[in-house]
């Protein structure tokens, strides 16, 4: 008897870790000390010397059930960048320059091509938002998961100086609302669309006049990485009062986590484009718009609250970054929440 037998196999993750070097040099940054392979990442922190009160902020998150859809299309490579966006955009949030990114893959069983091309989408990832791949872990786990299926988490890291904190303290009434688009479900919400669609090869290959692509191809979609587009507002000199990653609880839960206390977020429900498969959803689950806009991103993955002689600045300095942004609302005195007219 030995490892391999009891379904670990050793000689896989080495091969697993020679396929993903190529990709985990695409994402090296000046600051990054020693190679792959050792127990810990080294990342060199003299960069941030010259801010006055640096702040380290930090996310973590997964994929979700978005995975089950990888698994299906046996589609690996875009589902690593989803990894990445859930938690570089939070850190974003918080006005953070994401430093350094470490996954987590947890397979029943490790094919090396596969993981490669998981990792491969965490560098893509790792590249738009600027963060290096210090390290990961592949593990796998014989007998608590099929074979062919894996799950995938990261962990980031970033830095802001204490005086670039983006906390939402100052939003008052007469703020505008800016959202910035989103590519469709993101990665959030796929537990009610897996009961929507037949999760079938059929199913996901069906070509929709209204998407202009296949379902899988909608659904898989990955996240927008927003970073570049919130460094290029503050490269602006204007200023982000509040910010929101429209992520699991849609609307509903995500634009008040930036607010203070006695005010509301109004958001106008046709102020901006709402991408097809949101529609198409909402018509073939019979799924009420409220329960829509408490799941989903609803075409909008960040929600940012500006001065109102901020807002064309914000937008064009979005635009000039090749994101799509909108006047989509405002805020009002009131009790704090999102209220949609």
């Amino acid at each position: 008897m030995d490892y391999k037998t009891a379904g670990v196999d050793i000689e896989a993750g080495y091969k697993s870790v020679e396929l993903m070097k190529e990709h985990i040099k695409r994402t090296t940054r000046s600051e990054v000390l020693g190679g792959i392979g050792g127990f810990a990442g080294a990342f060199d922190l003299n960069s941030i010397k010259g801010m006055e009160e640096p702040v380290l902020l930090s996310g973590t998150d997964g994929c979700g059930t978005k995975v089950k859809l990888a698994f299906l299309m046996d589609k690996h490579d875009t589902i690593g960048i989803d990894a990445v966006a859930m938690c570089v955009n939070d850190i974003a949030c918080s006005g953070g320059e994401p430093l350094f990114f470490l996954d987590y893959i947890a397979c029943g069983k490790n094919y090396p091509d596969k993981i490669a091309t998981i990792v491969g989408g965490v560098a893509e990832g790792c590249v738009q938002s600027g963060a290096a791949l210090v390290g990961g872990e592949t593990a796998e786990h014989p007998g608590l998961m099929p074979e062919d299926e894996y799950d995938l988490a990261g962990f980031a890291v970033g830095v802001v100086d204490r005086k670039d904190l983006i906390t939402g303290e100052n939003i008052k009434d007469g703020d505008v609302l800016v959202g910035i688009s989103s590519s469709g479900v993101h990665s959030n919400g796929f537990s009610l669309v897996r009961k929507v669609f037949d999760m079938t090869k059929e199913s996901l290959d069906k070509y929709y006049d209204e998407l202009g692509k296949t379902l899988g191809e909608a659904l898989i979609e990955p996240t927008v990485i927003y970073v570049k587009g919130l460094k290029a507002i503050k490269d602006a000199n204007i200023t982000i009062k509040g910010c929101s990653h429209v992520t699991g609880g849609g609307f509903y839960e995500n634009i008040p986590r930036m607010l203070p206390d006695g005010v509301k977020a109004v958001v106008k429900k046709d102020s901006y484009p709402i991408p097809p498969i949101f529609p198409l959803i909402k018509a073939t689950g019979n799924i009420d718009e409220q329960m829509m806009y408490n799941t989903f991103n609803m075409g909008l993955g960040m929600v940012l609250a500006v001065d109102p002689s901020d807002v064309d600045g914000v937008i064009a300095a979005l635009e000039a970054a090749n994101y799509k942004a909108f006047n989509v609302g405002e805020i009002k005195s009131g009790d704090k929440c999102c209220e949609l007219i």
